[in-house]
């Protein structure tokens, strides 16, 4: 049995004991007040990440991939984060991907039971083949999902990088992987619902990684995304924007050297 009140993620927050008293606007202005905690949290963690985005960084460089592996909105973030990579930097689907607690069926309703199951985050990692040149993040709020602290334990046994996501200090995962990035924001708005200020840090954070990862392994020149995939017209738009910026050429020239391209 857990002793609920001994994980900090679900402790009470004695800022808004009376939030639902206030008026709308009050409501908002306590929200907003704690949300601005989320990017000094960030920033304290700024050193863990950094180390973290290196080591996917030489994972990408011989051939390995990023796996993002989580519960609920946790997990959901990672899942997130991964099938943006494609479309934005060009990768191959299997680069970057996520393993959610539940499958597909947990995203389209709640799967609350799928977060306990350990030995489902064991047999996820060993079906996607996980080795020595990958790097695991595991992505929970409160750093001792079972499903997720199953993942990061298969993945050391695996000889992979493993990181821990978490939003608390000690915690099991972090004591278990590789490396830990602990984001630190004090209790939720509303008590235990860590979709608020510990998913929006969690998203800061996953920004920076799959971000500062494809820069360094040359998928951005200046700040342009140069391997942009245009499959639909708003992004065929970009990609010739793209080309306009980085070469000077007129849109004229850049039409004709893309569709030169594709012969």
């Amino acid at each position: 049995m857990i002793n609920i009140q001994s994980i900090k993620t679900e402790s009470r927050n004695v800022k808004t004991l009376d939030i639902d008293e206030k008026s709308t606007y009050e409501m908002m202005s306590i929200i907003n007040e704690e949300d601005a905690i989320v990017p000094l949290a960030v920033s304290r963690a700024l050193p863990a990440v950094v180390l973290a985005a290196e080591k996917i960084t030489e994972a990408f460089q011989k051939g390995g991939r990023l796996i993002y592996t989580g519960a609920g909105t946790s997990g959901k973030l990672g899942l997130l984060d991964a099938s943006e990579c494609p479309p934005t930097y060009g990768v191959d689907p299997s680069q970057v991907i996520a393993l959610l607690a539940g499958g597909d069926e947990a995203l389209k309703s709640t799967r609350e039971d799928a977060e306990d199951n350990l030995e489902a985050g064991r047999s996820d990692i060993l079906s996607v083949k996980v080795t020595e040149n990958d790097v695991v993040v595991g992505i929970a709020a409160s750093g001792r999902t079972p499903y997720t602290l199953g993942a990061i334990e298969a993945a050391n046994r695996q000889g992979a990088f493993t990181i821990a996501l978490v939003c608390s200090s000690g915690s099991l995962m972090a004591a278990e992987a590789s490396h830990a990035i602990e984001l630190i924001l004090g209790p939720e708005i509303i008590t235990g619902s860590t979709r608020m200020k510990a998913g929006t840090a969690q998203k800061l954070v996953l920004n920076m990684l799959s971000t500062v990862s494809m820069i360094k392994i040359g998928k951005v020149y200046s700040n342009l995304m140069v391997d942009v995939q245009p499959t639909n017209l708003k992004l065929q738009e970009r990609a010739l924007s793209i080309v306009m910026e980085a070469s000077g050429a007129d849109r004229n020239e850049a039409v004709t050297a893309m569709q030169e391209q594709k012969k």
